[in-house]
């Protein structure tokens, strides 16, 4: 599947048409009342909230508001952003480390982006054939807090998981998440070979 499939056709395709147009429709207006309610950030922040963080924080809201759906909401969002969102990346990330030198150009690019985004605050360590990135404050985590989600953090943690995990030229561990009720996000990525 891929990643900028719209939420509606994966709702239709995973819960038919009727209920899954009408959890659309009820995502749409949560998603447009919540990116409304944006004040005082960057606008790199704005995207990533906007395009990014709270049109599935609404879809988690939607159908958390159905009588019938709402005890499988975190489930049916899990599923969306693991079947669609991880899945994707992932294939990214493997189409990527096909290309020579990609361990070193990808681990250069990483560093530098968490060096320069305000999208977290980390600190960074590196050495030949590893890299570390401590997060002590995440928009994802925040915005779950913020809106009232926190255990939704979980299932974008997980995206991480499902992008890095099985790659043959990178490792990735960690052993805690802010969203998963961590002091910090401790994301260790290695060279395989």
């Amino acid at each position: 599947m891929d990643q900028n499939i719209p939420i509606e056709k994966w709702l239709i395709k995973t819960l038919g048409r009727k209920t899954g147009s009408r959890i659309a429709d009820m995502q749409k207006k949560t998603a447009r009342r919540l990116i409304k309610s944006i004040t005082g950030e960057s606008r790199s922040r704005y995207k990533t909230l906007s395009e990014t963080i709270l049109p599935r924080i609404a879809l988690y809201k939607a159908l958390q508001q159905d009588s019938r759906l709402s005890a499988k909401a975190y489930g049916i969002t899990r599923s969306y952003m693991i079947q669609v969102i991880g899945r994707q990346k992932h294939t990214s990330t493997a189409i990527m480390e096909k290309f020579p030198g990609f361990y070193q150009l990808y681990s250069r690019i990483f560093l530098w982006i968490m060096r320069t985004t305000d999208l977290q605050k980390s600190t960074q360590q590196a050495g030949k054939d590893y890299y570390d990135i401590t997060i002590t404050d995440c928009l994802w985590h925040n915005a779950c807090v913020r809106y009232g989600c926190p255990e939704l953090c979980r299932a974008f943690c997980e995206v991480d998981d499902i992008t890095y995990g099985g790659l043959d030229k990178l490792g990735f561990t960690r052993t805690q998440t802010l969203g998963m009720g961590g002091t910090c996000c401790d994301f260790h990525f290695y060279r395989k070979r």
